[in-house]
């Protein structure tokens, strides 16, 4: 866990999940705040001993490791926050995060856990793509979904603050099977991605690259590969169900036992590969003996 400055403005905490920062003159902008109170402060004490402003806070998309830290900032600091649409109803509301990925039903207790539910977020301006000011801090949003709903990326000075739009190889190796919402348009942002102009780039899951295209290369590779497996699984397999295929291609790719919580998130990246092989033409799926089954289109 470190400090680093990239240029003249722009900063990140570099720890399991990176925190980015930006200054200019009297204005200080964090960009995610972590997963609780104590990521945050760790942020805030190098800020300290920096002598450097804190007046603003965006959040780039809703999902806890991402926002955790934001009321401990809010109760006491004078932050003034912004998200991106559609993510800002999840910061106000967080339960809707445990809520839909547990399909719609009220979440048991155990899933009321800070991996998949910060506290509530104070909002004050929602954004969407396109030019943005943060007071002195001109940015620029890109808007990068697939891994989120709506997820923002901000460009600065030069300095590309990713979010999770890709991750590093060694955090892509570690999730085996990363959270994704939809395949086919974290590709899509991925490809986008390697047409960006950027002196450096900040992930929110790896280190800082002045040229991150290998990395993000690496990132449709791998989620490529999986949907490859995935395909042929079901060519061999024939018409199985939903519960069938999650099983099986979380034994393939060697994942634990995993608790209720983190299941569902394996779940939800599970279905977005088969839905990605459907949009692309080469799966069906109906429902059969009252089970989501999906086959191969011969």
């Amino acid at each position: 866990m470190s400090f680093h400055q990239l240029n003249e403005s722009c900063y990140y905490y570099h720890s399991s999940v990176n925190i980015g920062y930006v200054n200019k003159g009297t204005t200080g902008l964090l960009i995610d705040s972590g997963i609780d109170s104590s990521s945050v402060k760790k942020v805030l004490k190098e800020l300290k001993k920096r002598e450097l402003p804190l007046t603003h806070l965006f959040i780039t998309h809703a999902h806890a490791d991402h926002y955790g830290g934001a009321s401990f900032l809010q109760e006491h600091f004078d932050v003034y926050t912004v998200a991106p649409v559609f993510e800002e109803a999840i910061l106000r509301n967080p339960t809707l995060e445990p809520l839909y990925l547990f399909g719609g039903n009220d979440p048991l207790p155990e899933l009321h856990n800070k991996f998949l539910e910060g506290p509530r977020v104070r909002i004050d301006k929602v954004v969407d793509e396109g030019e943005i000011s943060f007071e002195s801090i001109l940015a620029t949003a890109i808007h990068l979904p697939g891994h989120s709903y709506h997820q923002l990326a901000l460009k600065i000075d030069g300095i590309l603050y990713a979010a999770d739009s890709y991750f590093s190889e060694e955090t892509l190796k570690k999730h085996r099977i990363p959270f994704l919402t939809d395949v086919s348009m974290t590709l899509d942002s991925l490809d986008q991605l390697l047409t960006l102009t950027y002196r450096g780039s900040v992930p929110g899951h790896g280190i800082f690259e002045e040229n991150p295209k290998v990395t993000i290369q690496k990132n449709i590779d791998y989620h490529e590969q999986l949907s490859a497996w995935l395909h042929q699984y079901l060519v061999e397999a024939g018409t199985v169900s939903q519960e069938t295929v999650i099983a099986a291609m979380c034994k393939h790719y060697g994942i634990q036992s995993p608790p209720l919580s983190q299941w569902l998130l394996f779940r939800t990246a599970v279905t977005a590969y088969l839905l990605g092989l459907k949009k692309a033409g080469l799966l069906e799926d109906r429902i059969i003996h009252y089970k989501w089954c999906f086959s191969i289109i011969d």
